[in-house]
């Protein structure tokens, strides 16, 4: 799951979660959005700790190695 479909799933449980006032029988829309944004703020959590490995620190290290030789 990328950030992406992460921030749609966030928008959408807080709207179900805040937005929308029904009243059913066995069936709780205001969980589902808890439950739509609990996933999307995890998945996006997730998809920053792999985008954060995959990426590096933006440093680049680099190493120069130099043989000299004395011949006769």
């Amino acid at each position: 799951m990328g950030i992406g479909v992460s921030l749609v799933l966030i928008a959408v449980g807080a709207a179900l979660a805040f937005a929308v006032h029904v009243t059913t029988n066995g069936f709780n829309v205001n969980t589902i959005g808890f439950i739509l944004l609990g996933v999307g703020i995890f998945g996006a959590a997730l998809s920053i700790v792999f985008w954060s490995s995959w990426g590096g620190s933006g440093r680049v290290s680099r190493r120069v190695v130099t043989t000299e030789e004395n011949g006769p």
